[in-house]
């Protein structure tokens, strides 16, 4: 395994794919992760029109795979990992992560699948060098077994068995939603500072992790300090720091709020505590997705529950702080991803009860969401990635 060279050549935070801007009237493909309970077959490879906002109506292709509810691409755009979101009552009891490789057209070719060792994996991230999965073992019912999971990967894509599992204890402050831990989501610090976070929608806290990527059986180790505590009930969901690395921004999907921190060696240290919808009473929300725009001075979030919106802010370059600028239906229901498109005028929303992608207008310049450009057809989407490699 190449782990030397490919720790000198990548920089911080290429675990995941960064969009590249391209000029308006290019396409290119769209990955779409979906639960399969219903019609859905897997993981659809679609053509995106980036000139018009549309979706083709027939897929490139079709991968049969069992719940793909999270997709991460790595930085070339080589190779694809899915969390398949398996556990009891469902047609695969068994958690998986699994690999593909992605060919020069874009096509999807089965390379590997591991047993995550836990109940329905609901994320899956890259280590910075590219060597280690991270998948979040979120775990339905309190007898299942949630956990942050770490398996290697060789140079050709094929995952290893887990590695190491890590299990942490639940805050009980909601006696049904948290009377046991659920790992929703688990990504790496910027700049090559080796440090990976796990935020426990169950415990109220997001636990940090030690990344030693030259200790190939025990990556991870537990940092100090041991966790970020959240507001009781709170439900942490998702992560994402912003490209100077010196803030972090983080979804609270049971108090439908968006928290702000500084990043100093390590540690995320909480400014900011925002309420998604407006006002400061009780809303029926539910914090899901969090994206930046390609530029940085936008952020975007998505609200579900009843709310049902897309919130866009306006991000200080001074000190990452944040201030409302809209908050913009999705035209569905439960809107769990989201993605700007590399054009950067159009932000496509998986209303997965609704059973739709919607397409919204754009202002690259303003940040603002605008029309409705399309509302197309996918039973139960769960996960957008685009790919930019091939313009055909």
């Amino acid at each position: 395994m190449l782990r030397a060279l490919m720790s000198t050549m990548l920089t911080a935070g290429l675990g995941l794919a960064a969009a590249p801007s391209y000029a308006a009237g290019s396409g290119y493909d769209l990955l779409v992760g979906t639960y399969t309970a219903g019609s859905s077959e897997g993981i659809y490879r679609y053509r995106f029109n980036a000139s018009t906002g549309q979706i083709e109506a027939k897929p490139l292709q079709v991968v049969q795979a069992e719940n793909p509810s999270w997709l991460a691409v790595n930085h070339r755009q080589t190779r694809l990992f899915v969390a398949n979101e398996n556990g009891p009552g469902q047609k695969d009891t068994v958690g998986k992560v699994s690999s593909y490789a992605i060919g020069a057209d874009g096509t999807l070719s089965f390379i590997s699948e591991q047993p995550t060792d836990g109940d329905e994996p609901t994320h899956v991230s890259l280590s910075t060098d590219g060597d280690f999965v991270f998948v979040s073992n979120y775990a339905v019912h309190p007898e299942g077994n949630a956990s942050l999971v770490v398996l290697a990967v060789d140079d050709a894509g094929n995952l290893g068995k887990v590695e190491q599992q890590f299990k942490h204890s639940a805050s009980h402050v909601d006696a049904e939603r948290q009377a046991s831990s659920h790992v929703h989501s688990v990504v790496s610090s910027p700049n090559r500072s080796h440090y990976v976070y796990a935020s426990d929608l169950g415990a109220d806290r997001v636990f940090i992790y030690q990344f030693t990527p030259s200790n190939e059986h025990y990556p991870l180790n537990p940092a100090a300090p041991r966790s970020v505590v959240l507001p009781p009930g709170s439900g942490p969901r998702h992560l994402l720091f912003n490209k100077s690395g010196k803030q972090a921004y983080l979804t609270l999907e049971m108090s439908a709020q968006l928290a702000v921190f500084d990043y100093r060696a390590g540690n995320l240290v909480r400014k900011q505590l925002l309420n998604l919808a407006e006002g400061s009473g009780p809303v029926a929300g539910a914090a899901g997705a969090l994206h930046f725009s390609d530029d940085g001075k936008f952020l975007y979030v998505s609200n579900r529950g009843t709310v049902n919106q897309m919130v866009v802010y306006a991000v200080n370059p001074e000190d990452g702080s944040l201030k409302a600028l809209q908050r913009r239906s999705v035209d569905g229901d439960h809107p769990r991803e989201f993605i700007i498109d590399p054009s950067g005028r159009f932000l496509l929303v998986a209303d997965q009860k609704s059973n739709a992608i919607v397409v919204i207008q754009r202002d690259p310049k303003t940040g603002l969401l605008g029309r409705t450009v399309q509302s197309f057809k996918q039973d139960a989407p769960s996960a957008l990635r685009f790919l930019t490699l091939n313009d055909h």
